[in-house]
């Protein structure tokens, strides 16, 4: 494995852009200069990330998320331990 992230992730198992290895080492997530913790899915190149609005949820159980644009940067949790 790189120690590069990958451009685009999400947490959930149906997405396409899902890899549970990657989700298991553990990323850090800073959007716009601060570090968040509940970011559902984020992609680097297009600058945005989706997270939840609230405790709502839709029809299916799933928390409802909103797409927030900004600045963002992703490293492995780790890699920030290891040193």
């Amino acid at each position: 494995m790189t120690d590069t992230p990958p451009d685009r992730l999400s947490n959930d198992p149906r997405s396409p852009f899902f890899d549970e290895t990657v989700l298991e080492r553990g990323i850090g997530i800073r959007f716009n200069g601060v570090e968040r913790i509940n970011v559902e899915e984020y992609c680097i190149s297009e600058g945005w990330v989706r997270l939840p609005v609230g405790k709502a949820l839709d029809r299916r159980g799933n928390p409802m998320t909103m797409k927030h644009k900004g600045k963002v940067e992703a490293w492995f949790r780790d890699a920030e331990a290891g040193e």
